[in-house]
């Protein structure tokens, strides 16, 4: 057992939450940061941070996306004690023209590494591909529900990772000292088009899932029409362009390095979820 809790910051989400499973198997004392747990963590609300980070020695930090909270975070951390500091970030975060620069994303990781790197702590940076578990828990899931996903990703390739690893390296971050002033970029194990990823949860689920490519200008326009906020679509449009631009096909080796095994594929990945019925209506 270990004498101080690890904090957790997304808790409940995808990574977060697989996170605070695999520290928990493992013995360990985790903080559930959520706006639901005991105590309260709000990233906006930054009375809540204290409390949250009381008597806590690591912390994982699954940011909030579009505010430039992680750097006053960290400092406050830094202030009340805390020692290690395993950050998610993104893929592309440091590659010029991945993504827009005032992106909602990109502005958000770019300070935060920066943050954490200059913070005076241990830390480690842990760079996740597009997550497998978008197509099952995360914005995708709708659309493979609806049997059609829209996307402007032309014939372009990613290397999705599974967030059972993802959370996994950071798990390995937060409990051993090897990984200290470590970035782990994250992939799974092989670059697949959005046509092949269908292909694999059709035949894992018995549904029928197309993909259909559009540019990104109907795809915006679509979105639009469905009463999303253009800069909102925009920003949508921008984060899936790495896959159209051949910048998201790089297999990384990110989990082999920091686990000492492969990562999981995402043929396998599709076929747990659909075990677990996570494509059930």
């Amino acid at each position: 057992m270990t004498e101080h809790p690890i904090l957790i910051t997304g808790g409940t989400g995808k990574v977060g939450g697989r996170a605070v499973a695999q520290l928990g198997a493992k013995g360990v004392t985790v903080r559930v940061g959520s706006r639901s747990g005991d105590p309260r963590f709000d990233w906006t609300d930054r009375s809540t941070w204290d409390a949250a980070l009381d008597g806590v020695k690591k912390v994982f930090i699954v940011p909030q996306d579009g505010e430039q909270l992680t750097r006053p975070f960290v400092q406050r951390a830094k202030e009340l004690g805390v020692e290690r500091i395993v950050l998610l970030s993104g893929r592309g975060a440091d590659v010029p023209g991945y993504a827009k620069e005032d992106g909602i994303a990109g502005r958000t990781h770019v300070d935060g590494e920066d943050a954490v790197r200059n913070s005076g702590l241990e830390w480690t940076v842990v760079r996740p591909a597009w997550f497998a578990q978008n197509f099952s828990e995360g914005f995708f899931r709708d659309s493979v529900l609806g049997g059609e996903l829209r996307l402007p990703a032309g014939d372009g390739a990613a290397s999705f990772v599974d967030a059972e690893d993802i959370a996994a390296v950071a798990v390995a971050a937060l409990t051993e000292d090897t990984h200290v002033g470590k970035t782990y970029e994250l992939s799974g194990p092989s670059a697949l088009t959005l046509g092949e990823v269908v292909d694999l949860i059709s035949d894992a689920t018995g549904r029928s899932v197309r993909y259909v490519s559009l540019s990104p200008e109907d795809f915006v326009a679509e979105l639009v029409a469905e009463g999303w906020p253009t800069a909102d679509a925009e920003d949508y449009a921008d984060s899936v362009g790495p896959i159209r631009r051949d910048m998201d096909s790089h297999l990384s080796d990110g989990v082999q390095t920091a686990l000492g095994r492969p990562p999981r594929s995402f043929a396998l990945f599709a076929k747990e979820a659909a075990a677990a019925g996570a494509w059930r209506d």
